[in-house]
């Protein structure tokens, strides 16, 4: 992996064989990141996503072990206990076009990929949801 900050922007170009959730929080902790937006693509070579359902609380998981370009990676960063919290969704499709997407857990990059994270001044926060029994953490504004 490598990066340069750019203002209010961090490029970042991870690498074959690196994992994308590891890499994303360890930029944010060297450049003390808490609120910001990611975007990206590349390829990759496994990606485990998932899909939340309300009801049961509790993520089903789906994990992909082939060649996928990563078409879409979006999400954001805030702060929750004093470190970086990274919510990210991916899409990516197989070699045929099929598609999926999800709730980025791991994703093992398989080629490169090329990521913004626009930095934002200010402060937004995590908390495990107070009012809707979701079992989210959810966006706290102080």
């Amino acid at each position: 992996m490598d990066y340069r900050r750019f203002g209010n922007a961090v490029v970042i170009r991870i690498d074959r064989n690196e994992e994308v959730m590891e890499k994303l929080a360890e930029v944010c902790v060297k450049e003390n990141i808490l609120l910001g937006s990611i975007s990206g693509l590349g390829a990759a070579s496994y990606v485990e996503m998932g899909l939340y359902d309300v009801e049961k609380q509790a993520f089903t998981g789906t994990i992909l072990e082939q060649p996928l370009e990563v078409t879409s990676l979006i999400g954001s960063v805030t702060e929750m206990d004093g470190k970086p919290y990274l919510h990210v969704h991916i899409g990516a499709a197989d070699v045929n076009g099929k598609a999926y997407g999800g709730h980025l857990k791991k994703c093992v990059i398989g080629g490169t990929a090329e990521i913004f994270i626009h930095t934002v001044d200010g402060h937004v926060g995590r908390k495990a949801d107070w009012f809707s029994e979701t079992g989210l953490n959810l966006y706290y504004f102080d």
